[in-house]
């Protein structure tokens, strides 16, 4: 019973310390040496040292070397240098201007916080708060209006973005094991309903749309800035279908975190080419973005998962949750939705309720794609609302309000949202 203990003061210890600010992947290493301190009665050193090698390089089922996570800790990591590469060359700015010029009859305040969303780095509703406030003065938005357009449309991607940390991580052979492209596909009518959930409030928001002089004179060149987080896909696509030729798409599952690393570094480099920057420069501004945060988060999210399962708390706990009186969806939706919640992390959300939900998983009669993304869009959900999540808190701050303002428009949107993603996958995801 004293490593069930240990995980309660493992995850109490962890959602603090996140509150605190303290860094996350950190947070998780000091929450699996808890939980390990407290698995001595069950377990003994020689098991906690193969649990921390089992999460980090090698795999005892098929004796077997995994580098898999080291692979997605370098990708997190070249993720988040392109997109603050993006955002310190102004590209990110230039794809706005050309954007604005197209979509100027109110669609601007759904297109910019969109995308800004396809630089996957927290707070990124900072970078289009001054503009949704600027624009929302034109439709004579509110503030709590502008708060909640800029935070819910920066997310939209987030159900089919395959270069997303979170996505990323569950799929990966650690969690769902399961091909990116499945989970978009089974993603999709959360993406959609994200986006008309988005214009109904959109267009409720404003009662009427100026009519300028003249149509403004459209810029296309900015557009060539979208290629950079998108290319990454595309290599990834083109790889699937020569797979497919073959039929032999699930090969292609061990080297889609390589390929993604690749498509990334191709990116990265393709930007300075749009750009046309000095490479002397270029490189500095590499160097600048260059964090290890996300990596930490990578390594400090496999050890904590592998220790809890080597103390043998995840079967008590799994017993625990069976004995409540709720059907097994249910809880596989509630308790990555609290984790989200709670923790205001989607990676975060997903790494600490995805062994609590597991055990259920052939009580939901789901597959493991319908499962997965069931998971996945619960703990978005949780995250997207969360009071402590970072776009809420940069947006709020930068917009002169605050998170609960945005409460009655969040709860029947997310509602909504879980309602069409749940029926979805269990008319079309059963065993």
């Amino acid at each position: 019973m004293l490593n069930l203990i240990g995980v309660i003061i493992a995850f109490i210890v962890v959602i603090i310390l996140i509150r605190r600010k303290f860094n996350f992947g950190l947070s998780l290493i000091i929450g699996s040496i808890v939980v390990a301190v407290f698995a001595l009665t069950e377990t003994d050193l020689f098991n906690i040292g193969k649990a921390i090698n089992e999460a980090l390089i090698y795999n005892y089922k098929d004796n077997v070397f995994d580098f898999e996570t080291i692979e997605l800790a370098l990708l997190l990591t070249l993720i988040y240098i392109l997109a603050k590469c993006m955002q310190e060359t102004g590209a990110i700015n230039k794809l706005i201007k050309s954007l604005r010029t197209i979509f100027y009859k109110g669609g601007t305040l759904g297109v910019i916080p969109a995308v800004y969303g396809l630089m996957p780095v927290p707070g990124g509703a900072l970078f289009s708060a001054p503009l949704m406030d600027k624009e929302g003065q034109k439709y004579k938005l509110n503030q709590n209006q502008k708060n909640f357009l800029n935070v819910w449309w920066r997310h939209i991607w987030f159900p089919i973005f395959p270069v997303s940390t979170a996505m990323m991580l569950i799929v990966s052979s650690d969690l769902a094991n399961i091909d990116i492209y499945d989970l978009i596909i089974a993603d999709l009518p959360a993406f959609f309903g994200f986006i008309v959930i988005g214009l109904i409030f959109l267009r409720f928001f404003i009662k009427k749309i100026p009519k300028p002089e003249k149509p403004p004179k459209k810029e296309y060149h900015g557009l060539e800035y979208i290629l950079p987080p998108i290319i990454p896909i595309l290599l990834y696509l083109i790889f699937l279908g020569i797979f497919f030729i073959f039929d032999d798409i699930d090969a292609l599952k061990p080297f889609q975190i390589i390929l993604f690393i690749v498509g990334v570094i191709m990116s990265i480099f393709f930007l300075r080419y749009l750009i046309k920057l000095d490479w002397k420069k270029y490189f500095k501004i590499i160097k600048k973005s260059l964090s290890f945060n996300l990596a930490l988060a990578i390594i400090g999210i496999m050890i904590f998962r592998e220790m809890i399962e080597a103390s043998g708390a995840n079967k008590i706990i799994a017993d625990m949750i069976g004995g409540l009186p709720f059907h097994a969806i249910i809880i596989v939706i509630i308790i990555p939705l609290i984790m989200g919640l709670i923790t205001g992390y989607n990676l975060g959300a997903i790494a600490l309720s995805y062994f609590l939900v597991e055990p259920f998983f052939e009580f939901t009669g789901l597959n493991i794609v319908g499962f997965a993304s069931l998971i996945f869009i619960s703990s978005l959900v949780g995250y997207l609302i969360s009071p402590i999540h970072l776009c809420n808190v940069v947006s709020s701050d930068y917009l002169k309000t605050d998170t609960t303002r945005m409460y009655k428009m969040y709860i029947p949107a997310v509602v909504a949202l879980i309602l069409i993603q749940t029926v979805f996958v269990m008319l079309f995801y059963r065993f």
